[in-house]
C-alpha cells in the first residue's frame, strides 16, 4: 500500500466527465480547454487530451505546462491569459502559446508591437456573475478582471480576433447561464460580431448528473452560428469533479466534548480552498451512529476537515478517503508546518494504482531557499 497522505486520481471516475465533454464538443461545435488554474496534475494529461482541445492558463508557467505536457504530438491549443503580463515574460509567452489574451486594453497596447502577428484576445467583464462569494466574484465592485465597457474596448477591437468572458462560478443552473449569455449579447453583441472566436470561460457545471447537456449544446451552437464565431469553454471543476480523493490515515484519537481524530494531513496545507471558503470536506458514505470530527495535524487550531458519521468508532491506523480533492486543491498544496506534501497516484482503468510522484525533505528545503 502507498504511504498516506496521497492524492489518488481515479481514471474510471474521471472518464464520465471526459465523455460528457466529448459529447458536448460534438453536439455544439465548441472547443474545450482545460483550465490549469483549477487542475494541473499532468500525469493524466495524456488521458484527458483524447477528449479535450488543449489548455488555458493564468501565468507563464501554466502556459509552458500546457504546451509541454498536454497531448504532446496531438496538435492541441495552448491559450495564454494573465491578469497582467510582465515585460520580462511576454516574449516567452508568445513563443509557447497559440493565442494570447490580455486583461486590459492598456496591456494589449503596451505589447502590441511585440505580439503583432500573434492571435490576440481581450478579457471582457460583463458586470454580472454567478458567484455567491465576494472573494471569487469576477464582477465584484472595482474588479480588475477585464475591460467592462464598450467604449473601453472599441478603440482596440481591430487589434484582436477574440474575447474571453469568465463570469460563471459553480453555476449548475442552465437558465442562469442562458440569462447571462443573453446579457453579454445585449451589451457586447456589436463587438462580438467583429470577432472570430469567443471564450465563455469556465465555472459551468455541465458535467453534473442533472445538467441539461443537450440544451446547453444547442445554446452554444446557436450563439456560435448567430455571431459566426468559434466558441471555447474552459472547464476546470467540470472536467475533474469527483475524480480524486485525498487518502489519509488516523494518527491519534481523543475526546474533548466531541470525538476527535487526527489524521496525517492538513486542510491548511492540502485542501486550502475548504479553509478559504469555510467549507467542510466530504467523506462518503457519511452514515452511521458514531460522530467524529476529523482534524489535521498542523498547529493551526482550525485545521479541521469536518464532522462526519461512521459505522464504527475511528481508531489509530484507520484509512479515510476525503472526496473531491482535485479542483483548486492539488494546485494549492503547500509546505505549511513542514507537513509532508501528499504523494500523487493514478488509478488506471484496469484498477492498478501507480505512484507518480512522492515528496520528501529535499523538496521541502528546495522550496524555501
Amino acid at each position: 500500500m502507498i504511504q498516506t497522505p496521497y492524492y489518488l486520481i481515479d481514471k474510471s471516475r474521471l472518464l464520465p466527465n471526459m465523455e460528457k465533454i466529448a459529447r458536448l464538443r460534438e453536439a455544439s461545435g465548441a472547443k474545450a480547454l482545460l483550465a490549469l488554474k483549477c487542475f494541473a496534475s499532468w500525469p493524466v494529461f495524456d488521458f484527458m487530451s483524447d477528449y479535450m482541445d488543449g489548455t488555458t492558463s493564468s501565468s507563464l508557467y501554466e502556459v509552458k505546462l500546457g504546451r509541454d505536457k498536454f497531448g504532446v504530438g496531438k496538435d492541441k491549443e495552448t491559450h495564454a491569459y494573465s491578469v497582467a503580463w510582465a515585460d520580462h515574460e511576454i516574449d516567452e509567452v508568445l513563443q509557447v502559446s497559440d493565442k494570447v489574451i490580455f486583461n486590459t486594453a492598456a496591456q494589449l497596447q503596451r505589447f502590441e508591437a511585440k505580439s503583432h502577428g500573434h492571435i490576440r484576445g481581450l478579457r471582457v467583464n460583463p458586470g454580472v456573475s454567478t458567484s455567491d462569494f465576494d472573494l471569487a466574484d469576477p464582477a465584484r465592485p472595482f474588479s480588475r478582471l477585464g475591460e467592462h465597457t464598450v467604449a473601453g474596448i472599441a478603440p482596440v477591437a481591430d487589434l484582436i480576433s477574440g474575447f474571453m468572458f469568465h463570469n460563471n462560478c459553480e453555476n449548475d443552473d442552465f437558465d442562469r447561464f442562458d440569462d447571462m449569455l443573453c446579457h453579454i449579447e445585449d451589451r457586447f453583441g456589436g463587438l462580438i460580431k467583429r470577432m472570430q472566436w469567443i471564450s465563455l470561460g469556465g465555472g459551468i457545471h455541465f458535467t453534473g448528473d442533472d445538467y441539461p447537456l443537450d440544451k446547453f449544446a444547442e445554446r452554444l451552437k446557436r450563439f456560435a452560428g448567430e455571431n459566426e464565431v468559434q466558441v471555447y469553454l474552459e472547464p476546470g471543476e467540470a472536467a475533474i469533479t469527483g475524480s480524486t480523493t485525498l487518502e489519509v490515515s488516523v494518527l491519534d484519537t481523543l475526546h474533548n466534548g466531541k470525538n476527535l481524530a487526527i489524521v496525517d494531513s492538513s486542510i491548511e496545507a492540502h485542501m486550502l480552498d475548504l479553509l478559504i471558503y469555510r467549507e467542510s470536506a466530504k467523506i462518503s458514505p457519511n452514515t452511521g451512529a458514531h460522530d467524529w470530527m476529523v482534524c489535521g495535524k498542523s498547529c493551526l487550531a482550525g485545521d479541521i476537515f469536518g464532522e462526519f458519521k461512521f459505522e464504527e468508532p475511528l481508531k489509530t491506523g484507520d484509512r479515510l478517503s476525503i472526496q473531491d480533492a482535485a479542483g483548486y486543491t492539488m494546485v494549492k498544496k503547500n509546505w505549511f508546518n513542514g507537513v509532508k506534501m501528499p504523494a500523487i497516484a493514478v488509478k488506471e482503468l484496469d484498477g492498478t494504482v501507480n505512484l507518480k510522484r512522492d515528496f520528501g525533505y529535499d523538496d521541502f528545503i528546495t522550496a524555501l531557499g
